[in-house]
């Protein structure tokens, strides 16, 4: 299908992963009944300094400390649902691109099943370690001596639905690893089939086990059309960046550049920005290190130091977005950090969206599910928009336009 004619040539979509803004309504179903991540932190804190966010119109989404309402904000502003029954990764990234699952991916509270266990123990030719949820770095502290000593990996879970492989570098090669979850994820089907299979090598010695950045994530592929599949059916350009490949399985993407963390991020998502100018498409990041290393570990000081690092490096995104793109900030969930829960928070996520071309200070309000943004970016586009939910918000964007 070629592109109609459109009011925009690129989308640049940064994901803020686990940067929620306050619980959703049905938060206390999934045990986070009071979670609000970007407060919390602020609070922690004593206050967020966000000049760059702040002057998008951050502040006039919800009240955080330190970052006021924008007088005339650059950007629309709002926040979104998730209708999705889930608050993981791929589930809200799914979302976000359109897909909205019915059903959340299996868990395993009592770790996995010996169904599940056995049958990979005889694929992989060794017996695992663990097999219970657990916080990572906890997990190989416990139990990485004895993996050295016996060479078996590591399998863990969490309140996500997630069959993760650790392994020491030196015993369990990282290609090697790979394999595993490669073979994991060849038997987590049907009724077990997890939204992902992570490797997590490792390094160091006992008492000073630390990850690696060859982390990898197996991921099932969409059940239906993305928004990426819809621009590239389109003939159109999606550069990938951070976990985004893996999330998405590898469909719908033309170049891929996986990151270490979250300026990496920043960088390679910059590096797309130059080389496809004059070029229509989408650039899609993840943003990695607000969950992993902030979110989950319950670290709001860090958690904090890494909002302000993005905003310090914000400029640099905006001075790339040409006169007919677009750059879209969000989250796919929450990780309040002052929680006593280390897992992933059903919350709101922000909504940012500015651009040379598109009216400043729109209220969005609240939008009922991630997909409006798929149905507004495919919009933006001028390409099918066919998606399971999601209402588009474009006209109000666009000048002389009715508001949201």
């Amino acid at each position: 299908m070629q592109p109609k004619t459109a009011p925009v040539d690129r989308i640049c979509l940064i994901v803020l992963d686990s940067v929620g803004i306050g619980e959703l309504p049905d938060a206390a179903r999934f045990g986070d009944e009071g979670s609000h991540t970007l407060r919390h932190t602020a609070q922690a804190v004593g206050g967020l300094r966000l000049p760059h966010l702040e002057r998008l119109g951050l502040g006039c989404i919800d009240e955080i400390p330190g970052v006021a309402c924008a007088g005339r904000p650059a950007a629309a502003y709002g926040k979104m649902a998730e209708r999705s029954a889930g608050k993981d990764t791929t589930t809200g990234h799914w979302e976000l691109t359109g897909v909205v699952l019915d059903r959340p991916f299996p868990t395993y509270p009592e770790g996995f099943p010996p169904e599940v266990i056995e049958a990979f123990e005889r694929a992989i030719g060794r017996r695992v370690l663990g097999n219970r949820p657990a916080s990572g770095t906890v997990i190989i502290e416990e139990l990485g001596e004895e993996h050295l000593r016996t060479g078996r990996p590591i399998v863990y879970t969490s309140a996500d639905s997630v069959f993760q492989i650790a392994a020491h570098e030196s015993v369990i090669p990282v290609p090697e690893l790979y394999r595993m979850c490669e073979v994991a994820r060849g038997i987590l089907t049907g009724p077990h089939a997890v939204g992902r299979v992570i490797a997590r090598p490792f390094e160091g010695t006992p008492g000073s086990f630390r990850r690696t950045p060859r982390r990898r994530d197996f991921s099932l592929p969409p059940p239906r059309p993305t928004l990426l599949d819809r621009v590239r059916e389109a003939g159109l350009g999606v550069w990938a960046v951070g976990k985004i490949e893996d999330i998405f399985a590898g469909r719908g993407i033309e170049e891929a550049i996986h990151t270490r963390d979250n300026m990496e991020g920043v960088d390679a998502t910059l590096a797309f920005l130059d080389r496809t100018r004059g070029r229509r498409g989408l650039v899609m990041t993840n943003l990695v290190d607000f969950d992993m290393l902030w979110g989950h570990r319950n670290d709001a000081e860090g958690y904090a130091r890494g909002l302000e690092a993005f905003d310090r490096r914000l400029p640099e995104i905006l001075d790339r977005i040409g006169r007919r793109d677009v750059l879209v900030i969000t989250a796919d969930h929450g990780c309040d950090p002052t929680t006593p829960s280390t897992d992933h928070s059903r919350e709101y996520v922000p909504l940012l969206v500015w651009g040379p071309a598109l009216r400043a200070g729109v209220p969005l309000g609240v939008r009922r599910t991630f997909a409006d943004l798929a149905s507004t970016a495919a919009a933006m586009l001028g390409i099918d928009g066919s998606f399971d939910a999601g209402e588009s918000f474009l006209a109000s964007l666009l000048p002389d336009g009715p508001r949201a």
